[in-house]
């Protein structure tokens, strides 16, 4: 039995190093990217009228309430030709938001703006869906698309849209930003993680022409993009990621703009953070299932882009392996002190630290890019990191039974993430009647592996062994963080 530990939790170990080792890599290309000025090839001249494409833009929501007016006040300050713009609200709401956006949409139509509301009452394909049927009426060439949580600048299609003059370029993203960062610890953390993957992740990825993914929102596509990759569809829950994949594997090419920000609003209450943590983890695992085979298949990939598409798309089966890793250090830690034969092992293993020192160096590129180097900002993340990591591994449980799911095939419904229209930090979230009330029952889960790595404390110190004190510290912390606040968020 031991030894069957040792070799399974080596096995685990080398996988997270191999792909701590991918994202050094990505890591290197965005270093690479700094360094030389980027070449935006080909754009239009949007001063000429006969160079201005024809847009639509389409809001997909669903039951969005207490943010529908500040979206489409947003949106139509958008700054862009008006005989070459129309907005499509894509309503799949069932409740008394529908009357409201109306009334709404009613309001920026007499004041002429081309705005129609397109609603459905079956949510087939959900989203996807609600985005497949606008685009049978959509009269633009290219097809900007925001989430109900997005705020885009006034200048945001002339940042974009001029990309297109290069006919290969199929969709054009733009980095996510937050409105509402500094909210709690739960928004920091969110922050922190999207900032990685939409500054080293995605400018790696693109500067290294491997494939990446259009991120649902607050980018725009080519018409004939979408149809040459075969429309959207809703047979996964992650369907940008999925139309991503397809139009690159049909050798159309993507455009990521760092330097263009698009504000968003983070979810501020777990129960949200939950449903969309669940909807991502989920649905990378069954694109991984639906589309890796097609990638190894293409003869005109290369292995490098083979190895970070095997990476990208299992990303979130990482949590799988974390959550092993964890449960299996406490038997690990008896293990090593009542067998002196394995006593080479545990030193050896000692190497797998390497993937902590690479993680920690990525996330400290790109924490630096935004927030500043120095000091003090050194100090803010070393702090931010290791609150970060400890509350991904407590979210590891919900999350690994989200991969679970999404690898064996088990469907489920798209539940969209409630927006709460949170502008300052003293705004509540207690009224918003989209939360979920009830309890998972992974909460229990949580609460009992917060209770064993407690346990696990204690075994170091009884056993007086405290190289794994750290580790088990955050595991502790990052259970007791999520189990709480899923209470007390109920309260």
């Amino acid at each position: 039995m031991d030894l069957a530990i040792v070799i399974t939790y080596t096995i685990a170990l080398i996988f997270i190093f191999l792909y701590s080792l991918a994202q050094l890599n990505l890591l290197f290309a965005y270093l690479k990217s700094k360094k030389k000025a980027q070449e935006n090839g080909p754009v239009f001249d949007l001063s000429k009228t006969e160079e201005t494409p024809y847009i639509t833009v389409q809001l997909p929501v669903y039951n969005e309430l207490y943010v529908m007016e500040r979206l489409l006040d947003n949106i139509s300050l958008l700054d862009y030709p008006n005989d070459k713009l129309e907005i499509q609200v894509l309503d799949d709401s069932t409740d008394e938001s529908v009357n409201t956006t109306l009334s709404k949409i009613e309001d920026l139509k007499a004041k002429g703006l081309n705005i129609v509301h397109i609603h459905r009452t079956n949510r087939a394909g959900f989203k996807a869906g609600a985005l497949k049927e606008g685009l049978c009426k959509a009269k633009g060439e290219f097809i900007a698309i925001f989430d109900a949580d997005f705020l885009p600048k006034p200048d945001w299609l002339k940042q974009t849209v001029p990309h297109f003059k290069n006919p290969k370029i199929g969709v054009v993203q733009t980095r996510w930003g937050h409105i509402n960062r500094n909210y709690s610890v739960l928004t920091k953390i969110q922050a922190f993680a999207l900032d990685f993957h939409f500054t080293m992740e995605q400018v790696g990825r693109n500067i290294k022409k491997h494939f990446i993914n259009f991120n649902g929102t607050a980018g725009i596509w080519r018409k004939s993009c979408i149809l040459d990759a075969g429309n959207w569809q809703g047979d996964t829950l992650t369907e940008d990621l999925d139309l991503s994949y397809r139009a690159q594997l049909k050798n159309w090419e993507f455009k990521y703009l760092e330097q263009v920000e698009t504000p968003a609003e983070l979810p501020v209450v777990i129960s949200a953070a939950r449903s969309q943590q669940f909807r991502w983890n989920k649905g990378a695992a069954e694109n991984f299932k639906k589309i890796f085979k097609s990638v190894i298949a293409n003869k005109d990939l290369s292995f490098s882009t083979k190895v970070h598409s095997f990476f990208h798309l299992l990303n979130s089966s990482m949590f799988l392996l974390v959550l092993f890793v964890a449960i299996m250090s406490v038997p690990i830690l008896y293990i090593k002190n009542n067998n002196p034969m394995f006593s080479w092992y545990f030193n050896v293993i000692g190497f797998f630290a390497l993937s902590t020192v690479i993680f920690f160096t990525c996330y400290w590129v790109t924490y630096k890019e935004i927030h500043g180097s120095g000091a003090k900002n050194f100090l803010s993340y070393i702090k931010m990191f290791f609150t970060f990591f400890s509350v991904a591994m407590g979210f590891s449980v919900h999350n690994s039974v989200a991969v679970l799911e999404g690898h064996l095939g088990k469907r489920s419904e798209f539940v969209r993430t409630p927006k709460f229209n949170m502008k300052n930090l003293g705004d509540t979230w207690k009224d918003n009647k989209y939360i979920n009330k009830n309890l998972s029952t992974n909460t229990f889960v949580e609460a009992f592996l917060m209770c064993y790595f407690a346990f696990a404390l204690y075994s170091g110190y009884h056993l007086q062994d405290f190289g794994l004190a750290i580790f088990h510290s955050m595991l502790f912390f990052g259970f007791a963080f999520v189990f709480f606040k899923s209470i007390l968020s109920k309260v």
